[in-house]
């Protein structure tokens, strides 16, 4: 995925992007509304942790999260990582993004068709997701709520 580029959709390895705007984007306080396992303030120190545990899933799988840019402007993090047996999903945009989702997740499900290790998806949503028909558009399935340390979500799957 990565180098991987979509219309004006571009994703980089994480360790590409300058680690003060991945430390902005997790320090926003709009962020933690919708990802519950973010707790505190968000520190440089968490941003290097989060880049090495990334870049761990690319040494184990050879897929993992990237850097995402619409145009040259950074708009965060997510694509595909391996979790158990199956790819999942993730995106964590920074606040002033929010309404790019769908543009960029068309561009890394194009991605994910030319590949032949993603033949299903999951995508895990906090219940703090009300607007779930994107998903709905996409072909994706709820199939229960899964537990993550203490927190509930939602579990769809999506076969490409």
């Amino acid at each position: 995925m990565q180098g991987f580029e979509a219309g004006r959709v571009r994703f980089v390895r994480l360790m590409q992007v300058p680690e003060r705007l991945i430390t902005a984007q997790m320090s926003d306080a709009r962020l933690a509304e919708h990802l519950p396992l973010l707790t505190g303030p968000w520190t440089e120190a968490q941003t290097r942790a989060l880049v090495a545990e990334k870049e761990r899933h690319w040494t184990r799988d050879g897929l993992g999260h990237c850097g995402i840019y619409v145009g040259d402007r950074y708009a965060g993090w997510g694509g595909f990582q391996k979790e158990g047996p199956e790819w999942d999903y993730g995106l964590v945009l920074c606040a002033d993004q929010f309404g790019r989702g769908a543009e960029i997740t068309r561009a890394a499900l194009e991605f994910a068709r030319s590949d032949p290790r993603l033949r299903t998806v999951t995508f895990l949503l906090p219940m703090s997701r009300k607007h779930l028909r994107a998903l709905d558009r996409l072909g994706a399935r709820q199939v229960g709520l899964v537990q993550l340390s203490g927190e509930q979500f939602r579990k769809f799957v999506l076969h490409v």
